[in-house]
């Protein structure tokens, strides 16, 4: 028994050091300026990287190519960079006023442009966390695309499977494929992948959209394609970093640019002399929780609260028009971002508030009428930047009176399942010896008896959810550590509270934070991981849970 808890431990740190080496090396590269990933200066981070053999990448360290992991990454990438040998890291450096098309991946709210047809420039506007986020990613698929050449090629020469001559065959046609054509070359890519039939077929359509019907096999001809040159040509894939980007990054422009847009907002509105509260959360929670239920009760008669929230959350629904309608009569203001850092915000005068109309007909306020302040989700070391510029002066001589910040967000849990609750006690932070306890307004208590499971601990602020490894994050639960789950952005909220309050006193000294999560995943789970796929109506429910509560203090109800 002892045994085995030593070869468990070793594992996890031979993990944490594989964390550590990827985050160094990234970093160098970055410094440097390029790389090319599949050649020397490219190898620590692969090593590394198999290594650590993260949960979200499955099948990475082994011969047959990792299909989950793959539709994962492709979702977060912008279309077409499979077919592109040099990437290209930039600023926002003006490509939004050229006749470039931003390309936006599905799952990543960043704008990419195709420069030509072997150019893609990826803007990296929300800080290291980016760049740590797509670096990881890019090499994953670097990696299962040499999985392919090794597969398909037969020789230095060049010479390559029928298998391959197929799937070119297949893909070097114009029209959608008819059943028939599709299966045929489903088939002989189930053998380049080292894949079933059945493994193929399953999850085929994920990759493809309405324009793109077969895009599952011009990925995998592109990425193998690719690879083939890097060996039989030496023409390696490249990735570099703008000058531009590499002299901006950390110096909080856009935060900055971000912080100032909103306090300006709050002037013209005479609202900086307000006690403020700070909501991070998505954009439709709060507004939905004060003002839906009223509003919509008529037309879903009997049906609880929740399944209204659920009727909002579906894709396309035109309720939710009615619902924002309503609140910017009753003094909501949008700011749609125009800074680059990707986060919307909604301000809240509840002075203008008709509560009679709210789901808090009981709202009890000071005499001063708070202003609430709804920021989108911010993205890793981005928390640290946005709320630090939020929290300084305005033109650095006025105050702000923030009373509170509130954290809602997804997170991973490693004890219990998708939908469940976390309530944090403390953040630590991955790879370095920071930890951050706080006293945390919410409590486990305040969510029982609503059918979810809630719990309470520790948890672990990582570098990027693609890096998670199972032995590493056991160790974090299993240890006097007592970690309950894992998110991107906690500590770095935390230090920009604290560093406010306690040292700089920009804002009041008792302010009061709120964190509060929702699994989206458990990575110690297998077929749990964030590549299993999204949550569904799952997260419905304790997202407006947590955000029911986080408005029942703001607003002094029970």
């Amino acid at each position: 028994m002892k045994e085995s808890k030593n070869i468990s431990r070793s594992r996890a740190q031979e993990s944490s050091a594989a964390i550590e080496k990827m985050y160094i090396t990234m970093r160098h590269l970055f410094n440097r300026g390029f790389y090319k990933p599949m050649g020397i200066s490219g190898d620590t981070l692969r090593e590394a990287l198999l290594a650590l053999r993260p949960e979200i990448y499955g099948n990475i360290a082994e011969n047959k190519v990792e299909l989950n992991g793959l539709l994962y990454v492709i979702e977060r990438l912008p279309v077409g960079i499979e077919e592109c040998r040099y990437i290209n890291l930039t600023s926002d450096e003006g490509y939004s006023r050229s006749h470039f098309q931003a390309i936006v991946p599905p799952k990543r709210r960043r704008n990419c442009y195709r420069i030509d047809e072997e150019q893609m420039n990826v803007e990296i506007t929300r800080g290291r966390s980016d760049i740590y986020d797509i670096l990881t990613h890019l090499t994953f698929i670097f990696i299962e695309s040499h999985k392919i050449r090794n597969r398909v090629l037969l020789d230095d020469g060049g010479e390559v499977s029928r298998d391959w001559f197929k799937l070119e065959q297949a893909v070097m046609q114009t029209k959608k494929l008819p059943l028939v054509e599709k299966e045929k070359a489903i088939s002989h890519v189930a053998n380049i992948l080292g894949r079933t039939f059945e493994d193929v077929l399953t999850i085929y359509d994920a990759f493809g959209s309405e324009a793109e019907p077969d895009r599952f096999l011009h990925i995998i001809y592109w990425l193998g394609k690719l690879a083939i040159e890097e060996v039989v040509e030496n023409n390696k894939r490249t990735i570099t970093f703008s000058p531009i980007l590499r002299e901006r990054l950390g110096h909080h422009i856009h935060g900055e640019i971000w912080a100032t847009n909103i306090k300006e907002v709050l002037k013209a509105n005479s609202l900086l002399d307000r006690p403020i509260h700070v909501i991070s959360a998505n954009m439709h929670s709060v507004m939905n929780s004060i003002f839906a239920t009223p509003l919509l009760k008529t037309k879903f008669k009997d049906k609880s609260d929740f399944f209204i929230y659920e009727e909002l959350s579906k894709s396309g629904a035109t309720i939710r028009k009615d619902v924002e309608a309503l609140a910017l009569k009753n003094g909501m203001i949008s700011l749609p971002d125009t800074s680059g850092t990707n986060i919307d915000v909604q301000i809240f005068d509840t002075a203008k508030i008709d509560w009679a109309k709210t789901a808090f007909p009981k709202a009890n306020l000071e005499e001063k009428k708070p202003v609430i302040i709804v920021m989108d989700y911010a993205f890793g070391e981005q928390a640290y930047e946005t709320i630090d510029e939020l929290l300084k002066p305005y033109k650095k001589e006025t105050l702000l009176n923030v009373k509170s910040v509130s954290i809602m967000g997804k997170a991973g849990i490693l004890e219990g399942g998708k939908g469940d609750i976390m309530i944090p006690t403390a953040h630590i932070n991955e790879g370095t010896a920071d930890n951050y306890y706080f006293e945390n307004e919410l409590t486990g208590a305040m969510f029982e008896g609503n059918d979810i499971a809630v719990f309470e601990g520790a948890m672990v602020t990582v570098l990027g959810t693609s890096l998670q490894n199972r032995d590493l994050l056991k160790f974090f639960h299993e240890s006097t550590w007592g970690v309950i789950g894992l998110e991107m952005e906690g500590s770095y909220y935390q230090k920009a509270i604290q560093s406010a309050s306690k040292i700089r006193k920009s804002v009041p000294h008792d302010i009061k934070v709120r964190y509060a999560y929702y699994a989206s995943d458990n990575p110690l789970e297998t077929g749990s991981t964030l590549a299993s796929g999204g949550l569904g109506t799952t997260g419905v429910k304790p997202t407006y849970l947590i955000t029911i509560k986080i408005l029942e203090q703001i607003f002094n109800v029970k």
